[in-house]
């Protein structure tokens, strides 16, 4: 038996591969193994009950001792034997060309934004999209009781903050830190409860802008706004101006644009010919306050333009679901606009 053992350990270790391990378990542990014929020919009508249980212990031990070896052997050739995969290789087939990666067209239209606006001495800032309610409301002068939270479906979180309905947030925010004067737009995303529709979306891009100066007034307002449009579309653009309420502007404007898709004669994306594009107005005085600015002294306005429909106006994406999708064929259409 000891014979046997030995013969086994010396095949054990020369195995190197799983088939040879395979082969070892056939030469000892199968019918007709070493193991297996070496318990068939003892005769056990010579010996006595105490050297059969011996023999049988003995025996029982050494197939125990060989099933372990090669369960162990087999984990450790398993574990360090690299992962080999059959792949049919033509190596007359022609090569496969890199595909061009792409901007997404909202951040085309946001990277194009902020270099117009920089060009007009405004700095770029950002702020989190997981705000607080006093940043996104009562500092826009919009209290617990106000009824314009009905008209913005806010997403709360259960630490009682909330995901940002609009990058207005940031107005008081960046009034505590830098004061006044300033010019400044913050790009980012928001999140709102809507209805999806091909020009409403519960996620959507916005760059809200703050300029806070003495004697600012609304000619200065609707100036930067059509110098925007312009610069953005390379062409002048038709727009309109109509009165618009906004709890943390007063007057408020909202600026429509003459709908690019269908030339104002009316699309599934504007309706009548007109899109909201960019919610303006002169800053409200509390808004200043709650900023730490003196409205006797310092005036301002405040503007939110859509960056979502801005691309869909300057691309031509008539569908605003298209754009969060993360369909590849829609952003490499883009590829050489940039």
């Amino acid at each position: 038996m000891e014979q046997i053992k030995a013969e086994f350990i010396q095949a054990l270790a020369a195995a190197t591969t799983l088939e040879a391990l395979e082969q070892v378990r056939v030469d000892f542990l199968s019918r007709k193994g070493s193991i297996t014929t070496f318990s068939k020919s003892a005769d056990f009508s010579k010996m006595t009950p105490e050297e059969k249980r011996g023999f049988g212990q003995r025996l029982n031990e050494l197939k125990n001792f060989a099933t372990t070896s090669l369960e162990e052997a087999k984990t450790k050739l398993s574990a360090s034997a690299p992962r080999q995969r059959k792949i049919a290789l033509d190596l007359t087939a022609p090569g496969k060309g890199g595909r061009v990666g792409a901007l997404h067209p909202i951040t085309m239209a946001q990277l194009e934004l902020e270099d117009v606006f920089q060009g007009m001495g405004f700095s770029v800032l950002y702020g989190p999209e997981v705000e607080s309610e006093y940043f996104c409301f009562e500092a826009l002068n919009i209290p617990h009781d106000h009824p314009a939270r009905d008209m913005q479906d806010t997403f709360w979180l259960k630490n009682q903050l909330i995901l940002r309905t609009h990058t207005s947030a940031n107005q008081v925010r960046t009034l505590k830190r830098f004061g006044a004067p300033i010019r400044a737009i913050f790009p980012g995303r928001c999140f709102r409860y809507e209805s999806i529709d091909p020009s409403h979306e519960n996620t959507f891009y916005q760059c809200e802008g703050l300029v806070v100066d003495k004697d600012v007034s609304v000619a200065n307002l609707i100036a930067v706004m059509r110098l925007i449009l312009s610069q953005v579309f390379k062409r002048e653009v038709k727009v309109r101006l109509r009165p618009g309420y906004f709890p943390f502007v007063e007057p408020g404007f909202e600026l429509d644009l003459n709908c690019l898709l269908c030339g104002g004669k009316g699309c599934s994306t504007c309706g009548d010919g007109w899109i909201e594009l960019i919610p303006c107005g002169l800053i409200h005085p509390e808004v200043l306050r709650h900023g730490g600015i003196d409205p006797k002294e310092y005036s301002g306005f405040a503007f939110g333009v859509g960056l979502t429909r801005l691309a869909m106006m300057k691309y031509g994406i008539t569908d605003i679901r298209y754009l969060n999708k993360g369909d590849l064929r829609v952003n490499e259409q883009f590829a050489t606009f940039f």
